[in-house]
């Protein structure tokens, strides 16, 4: 029954050993676990800030490097586009160059056309007066078979040298 109804002596004595306990804990234990316990809060706090800083930091890397991309799609977008111009005047170029090229075969084919035409008329034309000649010395020589024939054939040609 000691242990549920302590003595006086027992309680005393248990009190002065906490004082003494409490006081050398309140001396020396409690300002080293304390200081430890800021050491650590601050430890805690420093984490959290660095933390902090760091989800900045990464907050400014993400939109620098939205702003790196969205500026790189931009200079993208305008390369395209001075590619799509190039493209088009090259082709642009490239069709004058060919129509002038075109247009110079058309006017040596049509220059060649006409020589050729013109050779062809003139050979034509010596042709045509070889035969009327040959034509015409055949119908002399049937009409100027008489003397008569070619006494009046003269006569009629000076009348008409005279009349011009």
């Amino acid at each position: 029954m000691e242990l549920f109804t302590p003595d006086f002596g027992l309680v005393f004595w248990m009190f002065v050993a906490f004082v003494i306990l409490f006081l050398v804990l309140a001396k020396w234990g409690w300002p080293v676990i304390i200081k430890s316990m800021e050491n650590r809060a601050d430890t805690i706090d420093k984490g959290v800030e660095y933390a902090r800083e760091a989800k900045e930091q990464l907050d400014n890397a993400r939109s620098e490097a939205q702003k790196y991309v969205a500026e790189a799609q931009k200079q993208q977008a305008e390369i395209l586009r001075d590619a799509a111009k190039m493209k088009t005047q090259i082709i642009e170029e490239a069709r004058n160059e060919a129509s002038a090229e075109a247009k110079k075969v058309m006017d040596a084919a049509k220059v060649s056309i006409e020589q050729s035409r013109k050779e062809a008329e003139l050979q034509f034309r010596n042709e045509v007066s070889k035969f009327s000649i040959e034509i015409a010395e055949k119908m002399v020589r049937n009409q100027m078979k008489s003397d008569k024939a070619q006494v009046e054939l003269v006569d009629k040609l000076l009348n008409e040298i005279e009349k011009n």
